[in-house]
């Protein structure tokens, strides 16, 4: 084994490295709101929301990422270059042309997919004594929901956070197929330059082991955090 091209590829190994961190960090924070609107619809009493939310979980989940990536990407990113009025826009040229978009976009709607269905099941696993004496002490609807429901349900839900985010760094590895030069796009680069097979993979196979210790290292302080900050008095 060789490593002598290191030094050469080495910025390009970094920016991969930044723009997978970015894809985790926007899609991440998108993904996870969408997810709790996605996991309060799905134990709505209203059969709209409830319906709406049970659809976009169904099909997000019963489809491929790879396949909704490339519906996205291929399917919207021509629909908007059919007109005239926004493919002459600042906007499209900046970012509808750039497949990073439709990457965020894509990770975003699966992680709300998949991850309403843990919220959903959080918010379920609240014992019914608890929002009972929550009603009783005056809390009804949105105050309900939002200072007594939803930190309890999050705080069982912490680990499983940490799995979907580091799940969720490991399907960024899908950037490339969009031309998003990501850790994984890096190593293809240097694959292709050099004709190197093994090297370039281990390289970034290091690189996604660390950075999963990196992420399951700061959930568990967040989650310790957050524990004392909802700590019963």
């Amino acid at each position: 084994m060789t490593f002598t091209w290191v030094p050469k590829y080495a910025w390009l190994f970094v920016n991969g490295l930044l723009t997978t961190f970015e894809l985790v960090i926007f899609s991440g924070i998108l993904g996870f709101t969408l997810a709790i609107l996605v996991g309060l619809g799905r134990v709505s009493r209203n059969p709209f929301l409830f319906g709406l939310c049970t659809a976009f979980t169904s099909v997000i989940r019963g489809t491929p990422l790879l396949v909704q990536i490339f519906l996205l990407y291929s399917g919207l990113g021509a629909l908007f270059a059919l007109f005239p009025e926004i493919r002459t826009t600042w906007f499209f040229k900046q970012f509808l042309r750039d497949g990073f978009l439709y990457l965020v976009l894509s990770l975003t709607l699966s992680c709300g997919g998949y991850i309403g269905e843990v919220v959903r099941g959080a918010l379920l696993s609240v014992p019914r004594g608890e929002l009972e004496a929550a009603r009783a002490y005056g809390f009804h609807g949105f105050g309900l929901v939002w200072r007594i429901w939803l930190p309890r349900a999050l705080q069982s839900m912490m680990p499983t956070f940490a799995g979907e985010t580091v799940l969720l760094l490991k399907s960024t590895a899908l950037a490339s197929s969009v031309a998003v030069v990501d850790l994984l796009g890096a190593a293809n680069k240097v694959r292709s330059d050099t004709l190197l097979t093994y090297e370039p993979l281990l390289f970034v196979a290091a690189g996604y082991f660390i950075s999963t210790l990196v992420i399951e290292a700061g959930f568990r302080r967040f989650e310790r955090h957050y524990a004392k900050m909802h700590r019963p008095a």
